[in-house]
Order: C-alpha cells, then structure tokens, then sequence
C-alpha cells in the first residue's frame, strides 16, 4: 500500500514581514503564484523508516516526524522537482506534502489545515519562508490577506491562464536579510505599500508591476537578476518580470509560451500557471 501527495511550487513577488510571539500566527502577507511543478511525497510500507530524497537534507522531513510525535515504520520518498533555495517553496512543500501524505497513509483523521499547521510549524522551527505553507494550500495566483499557518492565515485565489518561464541564479541567505533590521523595515514598508494597492485591483498585469517596483525599491536584485528582467520586460510579448522573494531567481509572464521557447537562454525553464493546487494520487 502506498499514496501520494502532490504539493505546487511557490514563488512571492511582493510581501510583508509579520512576526509574532505565538507560531501559528507568524508569517507574512503579500501575492504570489503556484507552479506545475513542486514536491512530491509517497508513503509506502516498510518494515522501518526509510527516507529517499532525489535533493536536499533531511531537516524537514525529521522536524515533520518530530512533531507529529509517531513511530515512522514506512518509506518517505520525496520527488524534489525545483531548485532548493532559490525562492521556490521547496522546503514548505516538502513538508506539506509529507503531512498530508502521512495523515492519510495512517488514516490518522487530521483536517487539511491542523496538516498545514503541522507544516507551518517545522517551517517556523527551521527559519523557513513563512508564507509559503498557506499559499501552497490555494491555487493561481494567491494572496495572502493575513498572516500565519492554514486555519489562522486568509488567502485568496485567482485563476489565470498564463504561461511562466523562470532562470535561477542560486540562492540567497533570506535569515541574513529577514533578520536585518534595515531590510526589515524596507521590505515591510514598500510590500504593505503594493499589497494595499494590489487588494484594490487583483490583476495579473498589477502582480507583475508591482513585483517588480518591490525587487527594484527593496534593493533585493543582483546584477544578473535585474538584467534578466529588463530584457524579459523590454519584449512585446511579455507581460512582465521580476524576481522571486527570496531566491536569485527570475520569473516571467506570458499568454504565448512560444515566445520563451524562441529565446536563447541557458538554464531557461518553463512552466504553467498551476490553478488546480495540491493534488492526491
């Protein structure tokens, strides 16, 4: 017997820091969007633990187990389909996915959202992106209205059909900038600056813009990055660039994904708006 858990990809355009003394209610608001691609956890029968990773450590796998508090006899296989540390969610999906793949291989009755507290919660106790759990719980393009884990958090979904192309540079120390006081405060004042705005009009073409005015006003960008999204942002097709908070990636929208496979770009990916979310096999 085996099953599994299918959780998206997540990358943030904008956002705010919200921290609080009680776990659950720690996080942060602002907008971003769900991809095809994400983590992959299958449960299957084992005599022990077994757990097989295709990338990555371990942490959040063990911090999940820690928390649920049971003897783990069956297999953890987790499919790691995006780059760790480069503004993709990896890390919240991994351990979303396990603990909805857990709860339902033991049938141990848990609501969907005591599952993304669960997850939530190892995010919290790794110094994860507190934002990612709950967004990944959504569909399209989700934002985030308040802070904290599924069940205490409020989201909103918008569908789009839309293509993405993303590059990725590497990633970036997001503790060393969350934790910077300066940054903190830059970060804080332009995302509530553009969340404030994108809650009036929620469109795709407001995401983008106001994405990109976040990475530019918070001084987040590299040189690479920035030269990336003001090539993708000069082309005619393309409804916009910027850059995934936090990681040394680069994203792009468009309606016509041929216009990312014409382009000569080593390392280019390419993606799908992802408006169906988590998903059980």
């Amino acid at each position: 017997m085996s099953n599994s858990v299918f959780v998206p990809g997540h990358i943030t355009g904008f956002f705010t820091i919200e921290n609080h003394e009680v776990s659950l209610k720690n996080g942060s608001c602002g907008a971003g969007f769900l991809l095809s691609r994400g983590v992959k956890t299958t449960i299957s029968e084992s005599d022990g633990l077994e757990i097989d990773i295709n990338q990555g450590k371990e942490s959040v796998i063990r911090q999940v187990l820690e928390i649920l508090e049971i003897k783990p006899d069956f297999k953890i296989t987790q499919d790691i389909q995006l780059p760790i540390g480069a503004g993709f969610g990896t890390s919240a999906a991994s351990a979303l996915s396990l603990a909805l793949a857990i709860n339902e291989f033991l049938d141990l009755g848990y609501s969907a959202d005591l599952c993304g507290q669960i997850a939530h919660m190892a995010e919290v106790n790794l110094g994860g992106g507190l934002g990612d759990v709950i967004a990944q719980t959504g569909h399209g393009m989700v934002l985030r209205t308040q802070p904290g884990a599924p069940g205490v958090g409020e989201i909103k979904s918008f569908e789009h059909d839309v293509s993405i192309a993303w590059k990725t540079f590497g990633g970036i120390n997001t503790t060393s900038i969350i934790q910077d006081p300066h940054h903190r405060q830059v970060i804080s004042d332009a995302g509530l600056k553009y969340l404030e705005y994108f809650e009036e009009k929620p469109s795709l073409r407001n995401f983008l813009d106001f994405s990109r005015r976040f990475s530019t006003e918070t001084g987040l960008m590299s040189a690479e990055v920035k030269e990336l999204v003001d090539y993708f942002n000069s082309l005619d097709d393309v409804l916009g660039s910027s850059m995934a908070m936090l990681g040394n990636t680069v994203f792009a929208f468009s309606f016509n994904e041929d216009v990312f496979r014409t382009l000569e770009i080593d390392g280019l990916h390419m993606d799908k708006l992802n408006n169906v979310g988590i998903s059980y096999d």
